[in-house]
C-alpha cells in the first residue's frame, strides 16, 4: 500500500469533470445569491463535487468571508461533568443544523492576549471562554478580529454576554439545606488544586451566605452581632482544604476529630463528598446522625454511596437549541442577544446524607 497522499480535488477539477467553468462551480457550491444557473448545471456540478469527494477549505472560506464556519469552546483547565458533557454535545448538534462547526480548543492555561491570538488564529465566528481568561486586552484583540466572544462564568461579565454557571448558589443552596436541618458548625471543602480553587472558593462563599441567610430568616431577618443569629444560635463556618484523595479524606476527618467535629458538611463536589463519607464511617462518625453531608453536581455516584449522598444538581433552564439560537444571533449582531443567559439554576436533590 502506497503511504503518499492523493491531491485533494479541487473547484477545477470539479469544473472540468462536470464541463462549466470554475465561477459556476463556485456560485454553485457556495449558493451565490443574485445567481441564475439552470437547475441542471447545478445538478452536474454537486454530482461530480460528490463524485470527486470535494469538502470546502476551511481557510478559503475564512479568507472570503473573514470568519470560518467554527464556534470555539476554549477548554476549562477542569474537567467536565457529565452535565456540561451531555449539554456541549446538544449544542454541538444544534450548531451543525445551523452550519457551524463546535469545536474544542484544547490549550486551558493561556489566558489574555496569548489565549485570544491562539483562537483568532482559527478565525472563528464565536468563541466560548471562561471569563477569567478574558482581560481588557484579549478582548479588544477578538473585537478587532471580528470574533464574537462570550463568556463562561458564575456571574455576567460587564460587556460581554455571558453563558452563567452559578458555582454560588449551589453553596447557598447547600447552606441553606444544611441550616435547615438545624448545622451551625459547618465545614466547606475548598480542593486544594488550584485550577480548582477559585470555584471552590465561589462555592464556599455561597454556602456562607446560605447558611447566614437561612437562619436570618428563622430569627426573623435580623442579627444581634457578626457571626450570631437573633435568637442566640452560633454561626460557625470553617473552610477546610482538601485533595481528591482518600488518604487526605482520611486526614482531614482526622483534623476534625482532633479540633472538633462540624455538625454539616459541604464537600465542594460528589467526588470529594464521597471520598469524605468513607473516611467518616471508617472513623466511626454517624452520617447523618453526628455530620450531615452535602455534595454537588448530582452524578450517579450519589445513588450508589451508603448512605445515599444529597447533592445540588442543576436544573437545565435552556435547551441546546436556543442556546444554540442564542449564539447565532449573536454572530449576526441581533441587538438585545447579548444579555447574560442563565443557562442552569442550582436545585438541591435530598437524600439520605443529610
Amino acid at each position: 500500500m502506497s503511504a503518499t497522499r492523493s491531491r485533494p480535488p479541487t473547484i477545477t477539477d470539479i469544473a472540468r469533470q462536470a464541463g462549466v467553468s470554475t465561477a459556476t462551480v463556485s456560485y454553485v457550491l457556495n449558493d451565490t445569491p443574485g445567481t441564475r444557473i439552470p437547475e441542471a448545471t447545478r445538478r452536474r456540478v454537486t454530482e461530480a463535487a460528490d463524485d470527486l469527494g470535494y469538502v470546502p477549505h476551511a481557510s478559503a472560506r475564512s479568507l472570503r468571508t473573514g470568519r470560518s464556519d467554527l464556534v470555539v469552546y476554549a477548554m476549562p483547565a477542569v474537567t467536565l461533568g457529565p452535565f456540561a458533557a451531555r449539554f456541549l454535545a446538544g449544542l454541538a448538534d444544534e450548531l451543525q443544523d445551523r452550519g457551524f462547526t463546535l469545536v474544542l480548543h484544547g490549550d486551558s492555561a493561556s489566558r489574555g492576549v496569548r489565549a485570544a491570538r491562539r483562537w483568532a488564529r482559527l478565525r472563528p465566528a464565536a468563541v466560548i471562554a471562561e471569563g477569567h481568561r478574558l482581560t481588557d486586552a484579549a478582548r479588544d484583540l477578538m473585537r478587532r478580529s471580528g470574533t464574537v466572544l462570550v463568556a463562561l462564568g458564575g456571574a455576567p461579565e460587564a460587556g460581554l454576554p455571558t453563558l452563567v454557571l452559578d458555582h454560588r448558589g449551589m453553596g447557598e443552596a447547600a447552606g441553606r439545606h444544611l441550616a435547615g436541618r438545624g448545622c451551625r458548625d459547618v465545614a466547606a471543602v475548598i480542593p486544594a488544586e488550584p485550577v480548582l480553587r477559585d470555584m471552590g472558593e465561589a462555592r464556599a462563599v455561597g454556602v456562607e451566605e446560605g447558611l447566614r441567610g437561612a437562619v436570618e430568616g428563622d430569627a426573623g431577618g435580623g442579627q444581634s452581632r457578626d457571626g450570631e443569629s437573633a435568637d442566640g444560635d452560633a454561626i460557625a463556618m470553617r473552610r477546610t482544604p482538601m485533595e481528591e484523595t482518600p488518604e487526605d479524606a482520611g486526614r482531614v476527618v482526622r483534623e476534625w476529630i482532633r479540633d472538633g467535629l462540624p455538625d454539616g458538611v459541604f464537600g465542594y463536589n460528589d467526588e470529594h463528598a464521597g471520598l469524605l463519607l468513607s473516611a467518616l464511617i471508617d472513623a466511626g462518625v454517624e452520617v447523618p446522625g453526628r455530620v450531615r453531608l452535602v455534595g454537588a453536581d448530582d452524578l450517579p455516584l450519589c445513588g450508589m454511596l451508603r448512605p445515599r449522598l444529597t447533592s445540588v444538581g442543576l436544573r437545565a433552564e435552556y435547551a441546546p437549541a436556543e442556546a444554540a439560537e442564542r449564539l447565532l444571533s449573536l454572530i449576526t449582531g441581533e441587538e438585545g442577544a447579548d444579555r447574560p443567559l442563565r443557562l442552569w439554576t442550582p436545585e438541591l436533590r435530598v437524600r439520605a446524607s443529610s
